[in-house]
Parts: structure tokens; C-alpha cells; sequence
């Protein structure tokens, strides 16, 4: 059996490590062909991931980033469409909710090869987002849907993708939390006794608006007068706050780090406030409390169990929920399984395959 594999930035590196590992242990004939698209064209985003996690060397390097979504999309969708020609895979599989993600399945649901979704049926339910865009098509493209939360599986449920296409394995994040934790790496310049919140700002919804901009920074700088706000900044948030004019002198800029690095950074910090979705779950895998700079989230579970606060762009609400500190506490310890999501995948290939039903 042949699968293909597309990705094409940070979270797609995390999940693709954990499976592919699950790939080679795996006792069957089962291959796989890495296509890289290059969405995340900066190498501390990108090439560090493979390096670190000791990912297989995709196979095909895409080299396409830097453009619009459509651009990226267009372009993507036509140069999968060629390996999957020249490979011929028995099956696309793809992660999360990128434009690589759509790409991929779509330029495979156009020549019926089938397409297996990891972390499907997440909803946000806020269309303005493209990920929220992203992750409902390519769900309805999928034959195969592997979901992280019972939340998940009923969202797709709600749309009428139900039956056993639908699978519900866990979170493969969690897979990788658990088995790279041995591996953290501390980051060049941090002092490892000095407490600090963790924070990452990198989402459109947040960046391109100078309200709510503004609104985050101030509250990051005020906050840091107090705690430490340490922030890998993202390349794109760091163009746009050089000509934004706000004040962040008291905010402890590094460059993006690798995920070793990050691990020891939740490990190590008071809390999470970010805007991104995995982090969101990294924050609750390492039992930190986060605040999450967003209008909704697709990880309701975390809201709902306490684990996550949503504060939009609220300066009030950062600096209020920054400075209190919060302990983590939740209801509920297993939102996102036994840290065996991987296994799950493979097996789910070898028995479908088997079957005859790919």
C-alpha cells in the first residue's frame, strides 16, 4: 500500500512525525511518499522540524509560499496533482486545515484518489477564518475521516458525514507531546530560573487589523512589566509590528524556535496566551493554563473543562487574567485519548486495505 503524504507548515511537521514514525514500525507493507509544498519557506520554520524530529526527507519539495491564498492554493493544487499522476498512491493523506491541506485534496478527489483527513470535523464556526474554510471542504472531500474529540465527530455528524468513515482516534499532537517531552531543548537566551508567560501571535484575524493589534500588544507590554512575556514572533508579525508604532519595548522578542524548543518553553512557563490552535492543546497537554486572543475556538473542550479562557482582543482581559494567574485545573484529564492516535491511523490503513475497501 502507498500512501502520500502532504504538509507544508509547523503542525503538520509535529502530526506527520508521529505517524510516519508509526509508518515505519509498522509490521505490514505499507510506504510512504512525503510532498512538502513549502508553505513554511523560513528554514527555522520548516527544515529544523525534519532535523529535530527526524521526519523522512519528503520525497518532493514544492517550494510554494509567500504568495495569497490563491495563489498558494492554485499553484499547489496543479503540482500535487502531477506526483500524484507520476506516484499513484492508493491513498492522499492529509493534516489539519492549511491551504496545503485543501490542495492536497482536492487536486486527489479530482482523479478519485481517496483522501484520509487527520483532526477532521473541527468547526470554529467563524467563515471569515480560511482554515475554517479549509477544514469543511476538505472534509467533504475525504473518504476517510479521522477525528481528535467526541466534539468533532458530532460536528461532522451535524453535516451529514457520519457512519464508518468517520473515526475517532485521538489527537496525534498528544502522541508527540508525550514521546518528544524527553527531548526539550532549552532556547539561546532565556534565563531557565525566570518565570515567564509563553506567547504566540501570528493569526490574520489579529494581525491585519490595528485595532485588535494594538489592543494585544499593549496589553503583552503592560503584562511584561509584571511577568515576563516571552514571544518567538512569527516572521510576518514581526514585518507588521516594525511599522505599527506600538510600544513593545517590555515584550521579549526570539526568533521562531523548533519544537524541542517549544516543549521546554510549556514545560517551563506560568501560562500560554496565544491565538493559535495547537498551541492551544499544547498548553492543556502540559497542564498550563492558556488565554486564547480570539473572538471562538475550534478546541471547545478546553473552554468548556476550564483548561482555556477566550479573551478576544480584549486589553482588559489580558492584562486582568494575565496578572491574577490561574491554576490549571479541568474537569476532565483525556480530552484527546491515550496518546495512541498514531497507532490508530496505521492500523485503521492495514485493515481498510486489507479489506479491500481502498
Amino acid at each position: 500500500m502507498k500512501v502520500l503524504t502532504i504538509v507544508g507548515a509547523r503542525p503538520q511537521f509535529v502530526k506527520a512525525a508521529v505517524v510516519s514514525r508509526a509508518f515505519q514500525a509498522h509490521k505490514s507493507d505499507i510506504s510512504e511518499v512525503i510532498v512538502h509544498t513549502g508553505q513554511h519557506y523560513d528554514t527555522n520554520m520548516s527544515d529544523v522540524f525534519f532535523e529535530e524530529m527526524e521526519i523522512p526527507k519528503p520525497q518532493y519539495h514544492l517550494g510554494i509560499g509567500g504568495g495569497t491564498h490563491g495563489q498558494n492554493t492554485g499553484r499547489m493544487i496543479e503540482q500535487i496533482e502531477e506526483v500524484l499522476l507520476k506516484e499513484k498512491p492508493d491513498l492522499l493523506l492529509v493534516y489539519g486545515d492549511t491551504d496545503s491541506t485543501l490542495a492536497g485534496a482536492v487536486a486527489a478527489a479530482k482523479i478519485h484518489i481517496p483522501v484520509a483527513h487527520v483532526e477532521a470535523g473541527l468547526r470554529s464556526f467563524n467563515k471569515k477564518m480560511p482554515e475554517e474554510l479549509n477544514r469543511i471542504a476538505t472534509d467533504h472531500f475525504s473518504e476517510i475521516l479521522f477525528t481528535p474529540t467526541k466534539t468533532a465527530t458530532r460536528n461532522l455528524a451535524n453535516e451529514g458525514i457520519s457512519g464508518d468513515k468517520v473515526i475517532e482516534v485521538g489527537d496525534v499532537m498528544y502522541d508527540a507531546a508525550l514521546y518528544y517531552k524527553a527531548k526539550a531543548q532549552k532556547p539561546d537566551k532565556i534565563d531557565e530560573k525566570s518565570k515567564f508567560i509563553l506567547c504566540t501571535i501570528h493569526r490574520a484575524e489579529n494581525t491585519d487589523s490595528p485595532e485588535r493589534l494594538r489592543n494585544i500588544f499593549t496589553a503583552l507590554n503592560e503584562v511584561s512589566k509584571d511577568t515576563q512575556v516571552i514571544l518567538p514572533i512569527h516572521p510576518r508579525t514581526r514585518k507588521i509590528l516594525a511599522s505599527s508604532g506600538i510600544d513593545v519595548s517590555k515584550i521579549h522578542f526570539i526568533d521562531p524556535v523548533g519544537y524541542f524548543q517549544m516543549i521546554w518553553m510549556l514545560e517551563h512557563c506560568e501560562m500560554v496566551v496565544t491565538d493559535s490552535g495547537g498551541l492551544q492543546k499544547e498548553a492543556y497537554f502540559f497542564q498550563k493554563p492558556c488565554v486564547t486572543v480570539r473572538d471562538e475556538t475550534e478546541w471547545v473542550e478546553l473552554v468548556e473543562t476550564g483548561a482555556n479562557t477566550i479573551v478576544g482582543a480584549s486589553k482588559e482581559l489580558i492584562v486582568k487574567i494575565c496578572l491574577e494567574g490561574r491554576p490549571f485545573q479541568v474537569s476532565n484529564s483525556s480530552l484527546y485519548g491515550k496518546g495512541k492516535a498514531s497507532l490508530e491511523i496505521v492500523n485503521t490503513f492495514d485493515m481498510l486495505f486489507d479489506g479491500g475497501k481502498i
